[in-house]
C-alpha cells in the first residue's frame, strides 16, 4: 500500500517547503503531508494485529502527520520526517489504548455475583458509599477481573481480610469497622488506616493496567 504514495521529499525540497510553511503557505503544507503519507503507512504497519484494520491506522496515523506539520519549525535540528514520526506513533497509540479501556472496562453496577441470601451484588456493593472519592478517580469504570487479581495480588493477607469483613466478601457478613476492630483485636483507627490503605492500592493497581496497551 505505502508503494501508491508519492516518494518521500528530498531534504532540499522539504526545507524550501517548510519556508513556504512557515509563510503560511497552503500548497507548501499539503506537500509535506502527501510526500509524508508513505511514512504513516510504514508506521501504522507496525501495529496490525492490534485490533485495528491497517486502513484505519493510516487514518488515525494522518491525524498525527497533520499536527506534525502544523507545530513543525525549520528551526528544529531534526528533519521533519523524524519529529513526525513520534507524532505518528502517538496518535495511534493513544487510539489504540481508548479503544483497548472501551473493550476492556465494566460498569461498576454490573452484577458479579450474589450473596448468601441469593441477593445480586456489584462492584458498588464492594467498594462501600465511603470510597466515591475513589471510584471517581478511576472514571467510575474498573475491570471485574481486574479487581479479583488485585485482591490477591497487591493487599496483603490482614488487608484481604479487613475488606473481606468490611464488604461481606467470601461469604462473610459485612460489618462495621468497630466490630471488626474487635475480632481482630486492633483498634477502630487501625481498621480504618488498613481499609484505606487496602482501597489505595486497589486504586493505583487498577489505574495502572487501565492505562497499558
Amino acid at each position: 500500500m505505502s508503494s501508491s504514495f508519492p516518494s518521500p521529499l528530498s531534504e532540499k525540497e522539504e526545507q524550501y517547503y517548510v519556508r513556504l510553511l512557515e509563510n503560511n503557505d497552503p500548497y507548501a503544507k499539503s506537500m509535506l503531508i502527501e510526500h509524508n503519507l508513505r511514512l504513516v503507512a510504514h508506521i501504522a504497519k507496525k501495529y496490525t494485529g492490534t485490533g485495528t484494520c491497517q486502513d484505519d491506522l493510516i487514518s488515525i496515523g494522518t491525524i498525527g502527520l497533520i499536527k506534525a506539520v502544523n507545530t513543525y519549525s525549520g528551526k528544529k535540528s531534526s528533519r521533519l520526517a523524524t519529529y513526525a514520526a513520534k507524532c505518528i506513533e502517538n496518535e495511534i497509540l493513544m487510539s489504540i489504548r481508548a479503544g483497548k479501556r472501551v473493550r476492556q472496562e465494566v460498569s461498576l453496577s454490573l452484577p458479579i455475583g450474589t450473596d448468601k441470601d441469593g441477593n445480586e451484588i456489584s462492584l458498588n456493593d464492594i467498594l462501600g458509599s465511603d470510597t466515591d472519592e475513589i471510584i471517581d478517580s478511576i472514571s467510575l469504570k474498573i475491570q471485574v477481573g481486574q479487581l479479583y487479581n488485585a485482591l490477591a495480588k497487591v493487599l496483603t493477607p490482614r488487608e484481604r481480610t479487613v475488606l473481606a469483613y468490611r464488604y461481606g466478601l467470601n461469604g462473610h457478613e459485612p460489618l462495621p469497622q468497630r466490630e471488626i476492630a474487635e475480632a481482630l483485636k486492633i483498634s477502630r483507627s487501625y481498621v480504618s488506616r488498613i481499609e484505606k490503605k487496602a482501597l489505595e492500592k486497589l486504586k493505583d493497581y487498577l489505574q495502572d493496567s487501565c492505562t497499558q496497551v
